[in-house]
């Protein structure tokens, strides 16, 4: 198990979580596709807090790329506001998500499959916006997914991410769904290098996602050592602390809105 094939073990854990009726893999309804259409739409970078409508930029005719973002939610709305989408994903399977939101409703976007620190297929300068819910825990380099961004971006591009604050990684718990919160990690933190044996196989039996635990530095300080500025900032937890317990204690995710210069 050490030393795999990450990118490919996530590609079809990520397509087992859309067979298995994940939050994340559950495409959005007719009713939300249509108010996005009158310009009316929510959605999320973090598990529950929307991005705030001043972030977006205008969205009629932009370029717009949904990084590591399938699954038939972020990008069809998208799409219904107006803007122009590209939906870009590890997984088949929630891929498949998102064209089939489009068929259902006509909406026009492209869909492409590879690796989110990866993003060679796109000419630098391709995308007014670029919109990255949580998901670079699943990247091994996420100094590598913020470098990427910046070259695909145009100057004065928007890019909205979302990511975990590494105290999710801090606790055994996180990963073994204890009540306790134990602090057994350190940061920067590998699954697959830092869960001891029995815990690692467990996960890869139920197809769980293998995640990285990447430091504030690489995540805020990545962005701006790739060339972006800090245009926004806001934290988010779960609603329901039974099913996450950090969130009784604090919040845990991360939204940033940043600006290519120019």
């Amino acid at each position: 198990m050490r030393g795999m094939d990450i990118l490919a073990y996530n590609r079809s854990a990520w397509d087992h979580q859309v067979a298995s009726g994940d939050r994340w893999t559950v495409p959005v309804g007719a009713e939300e596709v249509a108010r996005a259409r009158r310009g009316d739409f929510q959605i999320v970078l973090t598990p529950t807090r929307a991005v705030p409508a001043a972030w977006f930029p205008e969205l009629h005719g932009t370029p717009t790329l949904c990084l590591a973002s399938g699954g038939g939610q972020q990008g069809p709305l998208l799409a219904a506001a107006g803007a122009r989408v590209t939906v870009f994903d590890n997984s088949p399977a929630q891929l498949a998500q998102d064209r089939f939101v489009a068929e259902r409703e006509g909406l026009s976007l492209e869909t492409v499959e590879g690796d989110m620190a990866d993003l060679g297929r796109f000419a630098g300068e391709s995308f007014g916006l670029i919109f990255h819910p949580c998901s670079n825990c699943f990247a091994a380099d996420v100094r590598a997914v913020w470098r990427e961004c910046y070259r695909v971006l145009r100057p004065g591009g928007v890019l909205l991410a979302g990511f975990l604050n590494p105290v999710r990684f801090l606790f055994e718990t996180e990963r073994t769904d204890g009540k306790d919160l134990t602090v057994r990690y350190r940061i920067p933190y590998a699954d697959d290098r830092d869960l001891e044996e029995i815990h690692l196989q467990r996960l890869i039996d139920q197809h769980e996602p293998l995640a990285f635990g990447h430091t504030l530095d690489d995540q805020i300080g990545g962005q701006l050592d790739a060339g972006f500025v800090l245009a926004g900032f806001f934290e988010d937890r779960y609603d329901d602390t039974a099913i996450d317990p950090l969130s009784k204690y604090l919040a845990t995710f991360i939204a940033t809105k940043v600006v290519k210069p120019g």
